[in-house]
């Protein structure tokens, strides 16, 4: 309730992608001209994104996991070392 504008205006949005769709490609089938109203509207998306925002610190939580597992792989190679295994 209350969102009948918003999903109007969003309908009018798909419907003009579909059409654009089916002048760009001719006659073409109902489902494949909304899946390429689809495509071109998730084009257009993906065009507006903002980049992915660049490797933040990870929280304390991911930090001591791994200097645990560090440490295990340090300990494995040590033991590894003793039984004289090589690579």
């Amino acid at each position: 309730d209350g969102e009948e504008e918003h999903l109007r205006r969003l309908g009018r949005i798909v419907d003009a992608r579909a059409k654009d769709a089916a002048r760009a490609v001719g006659n073409i089938a109902e489902t494949r001209q909304l899946l390429l109203a689809a495509l071109l509207l998730a084009d257009a998306l993906t065009d507006q994104a903002p980049p992915p925002p660049a490797a933040t610190a990870m929280d304390d939580g991911a930090a001591i996991a791994i200097e645990h597992l560090a440490e295990r792989m340090e300990n494995l190679a040590g033991l590894l070392e003793k039984l004289g295994v090589t690579a």
